[in-house]
């Protein structure tokens, strides 16, 4: 089943790199920069593209010198993931787009037709997360428009597991038997 509109897609860059101990989104990782590897796999089936990064950031840089718009978490929302797909859904919506899907900055692993199994697994369904041997993926998702008002009432109460927030929704799982490799740390570059 193909999602009906425009479909956008994020790269959610937005994380603080802690444990990485440097800026993910624009560390190399086979002569590119990490990030690349992911809007490769967005723009082979969406529309739009776009990067959540905070302003002043190495991935907000990135973004802006490719021709990208750069979303950043509204103010006052909670630190974590959903706050950046919900800023990458209202940014979707006002694109035209009606569904959007995120992927991470550090996962240059990621299968080439990965949009296209969301949307398949997605169904008639709220959007779809991906599960591999590894377990959950869930900022690898396929994601309505639909879930603004509902994700935007979860933040307003704190930031809740990405995954719990997909179940509660509805979102079906992209069950693929796949391992895949997600750069935590600089010594996973190798």
């Amino acid at each position: 089943m193909k999602p009906p509109g425009i479909l956008a897609g994020l790269v959610l860059a937005g994380g603080r790199s802690r444990r990485f101990g440097a800026e993910k989104a624009v560390a190399p990782y086979l002569g590119r920069p990490m990030m690349d590897w992911s809007l490769d796999i967005l723009a082979a089936g969406c529309q739009t593209l776009a990067v959540n990064a905070p302003a002043g950031s190495g991935a907000a840089a990135l973004a802006a010198s490719k021709g990208l718009a750069v979303v950043s978490d509204a103010a006052g929302d909670p630190d974590g993931p959903l706050s950046g797909v919900l800023a990458g859904l209202v940014w979707a919506r006002n694109q035209g787009a009606g569904w959007l899907v995120t992927v991470p900055c550090d996962m240059p692993g990621l299968l080439d037709d990965l949009v296209e199994q969301l949307i398949q697994r997605a169904g008639s369904g709220p959007g779809a997360r991906l599960e591999t041997a590894d377990g959950r993926q869930p900022l690898c998702a396929l994601w309505s428009i639909g879930l603004i008002a509902p994700l935007r009432q979860a933040l307003d109460l704190g930031h809740p597991p990405v995954w719990a927030f997909q179940d509660h929704a509805g979102m079906r799982r992209a069950r693929l038997e796949v391992t895949l490799a997600n750069l935590n740390r600089p010594d996973d570059q190798t």
